[in-house]
């Protein structure tokens, strides 16, 4: 008599191993499917908008689809200076990296203090800031509004990196939290043995370990702040200080009857591929990196 027949438990695992594995490559068939459909619907759309962008009106209009028959990389040049699309862009340059260092470095300094040392009112600061990701946006504009018009700052740039500010502290705040949480205090307390102070400690021991989540949540608050409308279009009405989302509304609004769509279709380009560039160079660092952030 075999081994298989004298223990029915062996025969029961292996049907059971069959099973699980006919259920793990239906289920690798059908997320493959769909993660395909999903990227065709995606990348289709961005590949029109890329070749269109080197056509003339005409051309898209009497052959949307077909490949462009003369490339015209002027389109470009009139976006970028005839739509003032350059300068947009600048200013949203200065304003989403400025907003963006100062919220990294402010975030991982309130993540880190709130993570690793306790003190009276800690639990009450941590999830207060954690209401701030609960409060929606557009029941801030008028209160916003009226306090930047009290400090001199509507309608420039600096009060405008400062709101970016504000709004992404607590994301990046909660993001970085369980990071710090989770490095080793041993690593801290030799800091100290070896002469560092806590602001030394910091910036050299503890948020260089901390660099896959700062990678992470800098992504994710750049594409959020370049992306973002509502709050420049109520709080920087100032054409010359207007960011490129501003921008590409504007010039597309004034595009009544005599529509430029190759230099529109370049614009897009242009405010979309800082975008692209950023997620595909750092994108690498967002896997492992997203973790839920606990109060302990």
């Amino acid at each position: 008599m075999s081994a298989t027949a004298a223990d029915p438990s062996l025969v029961a695992d292996r049907k059971l191993v069959k099973r699980t594995n006919s259920s793990d490559r239906r289920f690798a068939a059908i997320s493959h499917t769909l993660l395909s459909i999903w990227a065709v619907i995606v990348i289709v759309p961005m590949l029109w908008v890329l070749m269109s962008s080197f056509k003339s009106t005409g051309e898209i209009l009497s052959s949307p689809f077909s490949l462009p028959t003369e490339w015209k990389f002027e389109n470009y040049a009139n976006a970028w200076s005839d739509a003032s699309i350059g300068r947009y862009f600048l200013n949203s340059v200065v304003v989403v990296v400025s907003a963006l260092f100062l919220v990294m470095l402010l975030g991982a300094m309130c993540a880190y203090i709130l993570a690793r040392f306790q003190f009276p009112g800690r639990r009450l600061i941590y999830y207060t800031m954690l209401a701030g990701l609960t409060f929606p946006v557009f029941l801030a504009i008028v209160p916003l509004f009226f306090q930047l018009q009290n400090f001199g700052l509507l309608n420039t740039r600096l009060g405008l990196i400062l709101t970016y500010v504000a709004f992404a502290l607590p994301f990046t705040m909660f993001f970085l939290y369980s990071f710090f949480r989770s490095l080793p205090h041993e690593v801290y307390e030799a800091a100290l043995i070896d002469g560092a102070g806590d602001w030394r400690a910091f910036f050299q021991v503890m948020l260089p370990m901390a660099s896959p989540g700062m990678a992470a949540v800098a992504i994710f608050n750049f594409l959020g702040l370049w992306n973002q409308f509502l709050l420049p279009v109520a709080l920087n009405t100032d054409q010359d200080n207007w960011v490129l989302t501003q921008g590409m509304a504007a010039y597309a609004a004034s595009q009544v009857y005599d529509i430029d769509y190759g230099a529109l279709f370049a614009a897009i380009v242009v405010t979309v591929a800082p975008v692209l560039v950023v997620y595909a160079v750092f994108q690498r660092r967002i896997a492992g990196s997203v973790s839920q952030g606990t109060f302990r």
